[in-house]
């Protein structure tokens, strides 16, 4: 069986500079891993908030790595620098906007400014690219709301088949 590939961009200035580490990055890749029975391969790249730098590796991640999925971290707030939607947009082919409707009704449970998050979702020809945010808490309760859709995309766009712990994740597939 074929092991998926998952690229994991985070977009940071300051994470780029290495002024400070990258937690947000490492907690999807755990949050993955814990959902997960397949052995994933990752590719993992930090870019700063530039646009056409983040295209530019999504690009990559999914043409050239051939990731079934990418998970971006930061840059989907409303500040100036914030870049990430934009750069997903024009990498994809087709929009999932029910990613980020989700995500954002999971996050305002939590937090009111969940309005101001603009993550959405995407496929590049049969990749699925995902915007999550730069938080680690965020993280968690965002993949914990979207996760269960995630493998039957990845089927859809004939990805590999992607086995998950039903003890850690109910994820859905429709009966045969």
């Amino acid at each position: 069986m074929k092991k998926i590939k998952i690229g994991i961009l985070t977009v940071s200035d300051r994470a780029s500079q290495g002024i400070y580490e990258d937690i947000s990055g490492l907690e999807i890749r755990k949050v993955v891993d814990n959902y997960t029975n397949d052995s994933c391969d990752f590719a993992y790249l930090i870019v700063p908030d530039e646009e056409e730098l983040i295209l530019e590796k999504l690009i990559h991640l999914s043409d050239i790595e051939k990731c079934s999925l990418i998970f971006t971290t930061g840059g989907t707030g409303p500040a100036l620098r914030d870049v990430t939607p934009e750069a997903t947009e024009k990498g994809c082919q087709k929009m999932l906007p029910g990613f980020g409707e989700l995500m954002r009704a999971a996050s305002l449970a939590y937090v009111p400014t969940a309005i101001l998050s603009r993550q959405t979702a995407g496929i590049r020809n049969q990749t699925l690219i995902v915007n999550l945010p730069g938080k680690p808490s965020a993280i968690e309760t965002c993949l914990k709301a979207i996760f269960p859709a995630i493998p039957y995309c990845i089927d859809l766009l004939e990805g590999p088949f992607m086995i998950c712990n039903p003890e850690k994740i109910q994820i859905f597939r429709p009966k045969k």
